[in-house]
């Protein structure tokens, strides 16, 4: 078994692999999403029609963790912004590195792409997160509101 890990763009055919890897990250956040959901990310991340996309890990093939982005206009700045929305590893893999690269493809991505910022948050339990992310980024301290509208 190879340690190499191959970071890369997620593709249509990695819908199986992305499913897994999706349905830990909703599980990691006790999270549930409607029917149809699952198919209409994958279509919007893959499809290439929407600012949006993703990055598999993989190490020998297995896929061990992905991010999700986004990239949308913002009023600070005449650049787009990129929010980094969802990056999930799966637990044997967490710790080893996996999690800066998926960040790192998603800044790279960002620059090649003219975004002025990337950005994301995580929940206040996940601390192992946190333990990452307090090393690649400012923590800035705003506090996230929100109202359900449906």
């Amino acid at each position: 078994m190879s340690e190499t890990v191959v970071i890369r763009p997620l593709t249509a055919a990695d819908r199986e692999a992305w499913l897994g890897l999706w349905r830990g990250y909703l599980d990691f956040y006790n999270a549930k999403v409607p029917a149809g959901v699952d198919d209409v990310t994958f279509s919007r991340l893959t499809g290439g029609d929407e600012p949006m996309g993703g990055f598999l890990a993989e190490r020998d093939g297995v896929a061990l963790g992905m991010v999700n982005w986004v990239i949308h206009r913002s009023t600070w700045n005449e650049k787009n912004i990129c929010y980094l929305q969802d990056l999930f590893t799966v637990a044997e893999a967490r710790g080893g590195g996996i999690g800066r690269k998926l960040i790192a493809a998603v800044n790279q991505m960002a620059r090649e792409n003219d975004c002025f910022r990337v950005y994301w948050m995580t929940h206040e339990s996940n601390l192992q997160g946190q333990a990452l992310y307090d090393k690649v980024a400012d923590k800035p301290g705003f506090i996230i509101y929100r109202q359900p509208l449906g």
